[in-house]
């Protein structure tokens, strides 16, 4: 079974930035689509960025576009998210997430991800 790790969270300034790193391992890494989410106390899981299975295609949510950059590199079994430009609303517990496949290309719903990561906390302060 797939099983994720999350890494490079912590505490930063506003307008800093941070490199989250999901190491997977367990299951064919390049058959698998990996999302983001986050999660901010008292408020639903909220999809971050996606990345299709080699990378060529991506999405974003309106929240983060411009400012976070998703990647992957499939021989390193590892996805990134790059986070440009923190601002205290961007503070959550992250969450790699994995799909075999979409219901739809534009749904960003997390119950469509069947292995997670316990998370990691990202705090900006202003």
């Amino acid at each position: 079974q797939l099983q994720m790790a999350e890494s490079g969270g912590g505490l930063v300034q506003a307008g800093d930035s941070l490199r989250l790193s999901c190491a997977a391992h367990g299951g064919t890494f390049n058959t698998y689509i990996f999302a983001w989410f986050r999660q901010a106390p008292g408020k639903e899981r909220e999809f971050v960025a996606a990345i299709s299975r080699q990378g060529g295609g991506t999405m974003y949510a309106d929240s983060v576009k411009g400012r976070f950059t998703i990647s992957r590199d499939n021989a390193k079994s590892t996805v990134w998210l790059h986070m440009n430009r923190l601002k205290p609303e961007d503070t959550a517990v992250y969450y790699c997430a994995a799909a075999g496949t979409l219901t739809s290309a534009t749904e960003t719903s997390p119950y469509q991800y069947r292995f997670w990561g316990q998370g990691i906390q990202v705090t900006v302060s202003s």
